[in-house]
């Protein structure tokens, strides 16, 4: 899952588009941080972000001209973003989040969502669901995964020679299969109902999308009654779900993520297991997807990378044993072709935190419940940590050179309170996955495409990635 909650750092909210009921409070300097005021009475520096075209690329320009902390006005509300590692270092032990940063997913997951959870409620809960991704839980995945690969290695192997293969399209697939079967259980085994979940689910994505953009449907009309009608299936499949385990509850080796919840009735409600299993759901599938994606994409352009990967998936695990997660351990290069994919695409660029008093950073004074955007992205393109940080290379993550760089340098899945609790998840599906691709095929790009990058709910292809496979002997 990739991300779960790295990816939620992504999200460019734009609620202030559809609705912002405060006016700016004044001009005067409520800070000594440098930056920008505000260019709207209303929504604050909201025309510079939408001009830059995520919020992503807005921080980036931000950085560059006001430094490593720097402000600006989010509608009526002063804002705070820091890009340097030390300073992220000082918020490694914040785990509150500023819940009107992420508005945009209120619509599909509900306010229920741990994803709205601060305080000791938030840490609880955190505490609840993390076994869900402990060690027993991994090594029982690591089969589904396998037998998820081979099903794609089996339809590769079928399609004509020199067809063209949609990554995006196949990732994505696998990424649906793989949360679902592991996070929900044999239930999703049915291809039927598998299909059905990811076209419900990518309604209510799709529609979140469009609320980044400030599109938002009148009450009762045709597309909001779709959407309306998705969510209720998805959340109609994930109470037959949970009606299917109760009546059957599996082995102790076999539990599943809903499984964590719904032995916690004292703490959970149905409501609520709705809610954190729809979180992470849209925290899983399509981070993991986009990921595979683009890191199929950079072995697709990089053949000496693809060469000493194949290499070592073959020194390791060999031409067709199953990959356990005893083998991913082994597979230290592959560790580093995932982080440099994660660092290049930038695919979850920002978290935020708050605080409840004052804090000094960086020299300046934050007022309490100023809301810090965390601009890990910007952190992972500066050239005075990462030389030439536009060019793919995996060994900026060998041993040596990562003992020599600051640790918040490489903070992909957010600051340690509040981390991705899906990242070991994460990189086991991805690994596996990935093993089995590369030791089946060669993979190269169409010809002609010129690959770009949106920053929406995550960093992702601008259009489909088109890639021919070549049948390894």
């Amino acid at each position: 899952m990739l991300i779960a909650f790295g990816m939620f750092a992504v999200a460019f909210v734009t609620f202030l588009l559809i609705a912002v009921i405060y006016f700016y409070p004044g001009s005067a300097k409520v800070s000594t941080i440098p930056g920008l005021d505000p260019s709207d009475t209303r929504e604050g520096n909201l025309p510079e972000i939408i001009a830059a075209g995520s919020l992503h690329e807005f921080l980036v320009k931000l950085h560059k001209d006001h430094g490593p902390i720097a402000s600006f006005w989010y509608g009526p509300k002063f804002t705070v973003s820091v890009a340097s590692p030390d300073v992220l270092s000082d918020l490694k032990g914040v785990f509150d989040r500023p819940a009107e940063l992420f508005k945009v997913y209120e619509s599909v997951v509900s306010p229920e969502s741990i994803q709205y959870a601060n305080g000791i409620e938030g840490r609880k809960r955190r505490k609840l669901t993390d076994p869900a991704w402990g060690h027993e839980q991994l090594n029982h995945f690591s089969a589904t995964f396998n037998e998820l690969g081979e099903e794609v290695v089996k339809k590769l192997t079928s399609l004509p020679q020199d067809d063209h293969v949609a990554l995006c399209q196949y990732a994505l697939a696998l990424s649906v299969k793989g949360l679902s079967q592991t996070c929900f259980g044999r239930y999703f085994q049915d291809d039927r109902k598998c299909y059905e979940l990811k076209r419900n689910y990518e309604i209510c994505w799709n529609e979140m999308e469009a609320r980044i953009g400030g599109e938002l449907d009148q009450e009762g009309s045709e597309n909001q009654k779709k959407v309306d009608e998705a969510l209720t299936n998805l959340k109609k499949m994930l109470q037959e779900v949970m009606k299917e385990r109760k009546a059957s509850p599996p082995k102790p080796q076999e539990k599943v993520f809903i499984d964590f919840l719904m032995e916690k009735s004292d703490v959970y409600t149905e409501s609520m297991i709705l809610a954190d299993s729809l979180t992470y759901m849209v925290g899983g599938i399509h981070p993991t997807g986009y990921l595979l994606a683009w890191t199929l994409y950079f072995i697709a352009t990089h053949k000496d990378v693809e060469e000493k990967l194949y290499q070592e998936i073959m020194e390791v695990v060999g031409k067709s044993k199953a990959i356990a997660a005893e083998d991913v351990s082994k597979l230290r290069y592959m560790k580093q072709v995932l982080n440099e994919s994660l660092r290049l695409s930038a695919l979850a660029p920002w978290g935020a935190k708050v605080q409840e008093l004052d804090i000094e950073l960086g020299g300046h004074i934050i007022p309490k419940g100023t809301s810090i955007i965390t601009a890990l992205g910007v952190v992972l393109q500066d050239e005075t940590l990462w030389p030439l940080p536009n060019q793919f290379d995996p060994e900026r993550f060998s041993p040596e050179n990562v003992k020599a760089r600051h640790q918040f340098a490489f903070q992909p899945f957010g600051l340690p309170s509040r981390a991705c609790p899906g990242s070991n998840f994460a990189f086991l599906e991805l690994s596996i996955f990935l093993a089995i691709l590369v030791r089946n095929f060669k993979w190269r790009l169409v010809d002609g495409q010129v690959v770009e990058s949106v920053h929406h709910l995550v960093t992702a292809p601008q259009e489909e990635i088109w890639a021919q496979v070549e049948k390894r002997s």
